[in-house]
């Protein structure tokens, strides 16, 4: 027996209206400062309050939200006592208001203890996901990936088909005020999360299809979303490809460009979707052993053509960095900007922060340790990947 499990998505021009029909007396919202500047706290707000919810906020989402960050959260949540969470924002601010939701509901549990084997029960509080940059999905996930800061490593199995949001509201226009940088880094991590979606063992024919349909809008709108912020059309594409790409792993979960992101990103401070962007461009190349047959599915999908399914994922490879490029990023982590030297040092927390991620468990092929490092080094290098 299998399942696919989905938030109800409400999207479209007047898809913020769907905030006057949630029930609820007392409505979180878990946000950043960046929101409330933008006004975009305001204008949630409004609509929840003229309904007749009394309305408080949370605005101190860090970034990478930490332990901490989200124990400050759970503070408020508890003096509060909302029936309502709406999270307003990027993966980070979504991730953390799942996390305060555990936190608040369950303070018998540590964060650190919760996984998928973790029976949380039915939640008491409605949540909504209001996601303002496209990439992350986590408004379609049931996973939060908090930092611990004392350990720098990400905790990215935290877990439970009770942490995905009952609606998951899409207004393309949150996202015009993206920086350049981010609308890359998260478009990057919307067509990351997808191709590794559509290879995992886990993977089904549901998932499949979002997972394909998020890398073919990825490839036809990313590059004219960056160039132009005013392109509604673009950023409306991407807004639901990151969506999908979120609902496609959420069902078949992710695989080693995660696992190797996350551990980079925690080491280095590499912006999520950059991390695993760059590692996918060597991880497709070891998986190829594999599933090339399955990267040959995408890249055929994408029009590209060659003999072989080995040539296509080639190709497939070769398009992933030609768009990276056009987008400013790098494809290397010599191009990032670490040191041969920084990387030799860090090899053997890297690699056991790798092998602690959850992802590495559906991968369609698990590297060893050694490999790993192999792995690193290409990534590092930008060689080729050939064991």
């Amino acid at each position: 027996m299998w399942w696919f499990i989905s938030p109800t998505i409400v999207f479209g021009s007047d898809a913020l209206e769907h905030l006057r029909t949630v029930r609820g007396t007392r409505a979180l919202i878990v946000t950043d400062e960046q929101m409330r500047r933008l006004g975009f706290v305001e204008e949630v707000a409004k609509y929840l309050a003229e309904t007749g919810k009394q309305v408080r906020v949370f605005d101190q989402v860090e970034p990478e939200p930490s332990l901490e960050n989200v124990a400050a959260g759970a503070v408020m949540a508890n003096e509060f006592r909302p029936d309502l969470m709406v999270a307003l924002g990027g993966g980070s601010c979504i991730d953390a208001a799942k996390a305060i939701w555990i936190e608040y509901e369950h303070p018998e549990l540590r964060l650190e203890e919760v996984s998928a084997l973790t029976e949380l029960g039915p939640r008491k509080t409605g949540f909504v996901a209001i996601p303002t940059t496209s990439g992350g999905g986590s408004d379609a996930s049931w996973v939060a990936v908090i930092t611990n800061e004392a350990e720098h490593v990400k905790i990215d199995y935290i877990s439970s088909h009770e942490l995905i949001p009952d609606v998951s509201i899409l207004d393309s226009r949150f996202c015009a005020k993206m920086p350049k940088a981010l609308t890359a880094h998260t478009g990057l991590d919307a067509l990351t999360q997808a191709i590794e979606a559509y290879v995992t063992t886990w993977r089904t024919d549901f998932s499949d299809a979002l997972a394909m349909k998020a890398i073919q809008l990825a490839f036809g709108y990313l590059e004219r979303s960056y160039k132009d912020p005013n392109d509604t059309e673009a950023r409306e594409k991407m807004h639901y490809a990151g969506t999908m790409s979120g609902q496609a792993c959420s069902n078949s979960q992710y695989g080693a460009a995660h696992s190797m992101g996350h551990a980079l990103g925690a080491t280095y401070h590499m912006a999520h979707g950059l991390s695993v962007a760059i590692s996918n461009l060597y991880v497709i190349q070891f998986n190829s052993k594999a599933v090339s047959e399955r990267y040959a599915e995408i890249a055929h999908a994408l029009g590209i053509k060659a003999p072989t399914a080995e040539d296509a994922t080639d190709e497939l490879v070769n398009s992933l960095a030609a768009l990276m490029k056009r987008l400013d990023q790098p494809t290397t982590l010599a191009d990032f900007g670490i040191k041969r030297e920084d990387l030799a040092r860090d090899m053997k927390s890297l690699i056991e922060k790798t092998n602690l991620s959850a992802a590495l468990f559906v991968a369609p092929r698990v590297p060893l340790s050694e490999e790993l490092e192999k792995l690193y080094f290409c990534a590092f290098e930008g060689s080729k990947v050939d064991f």
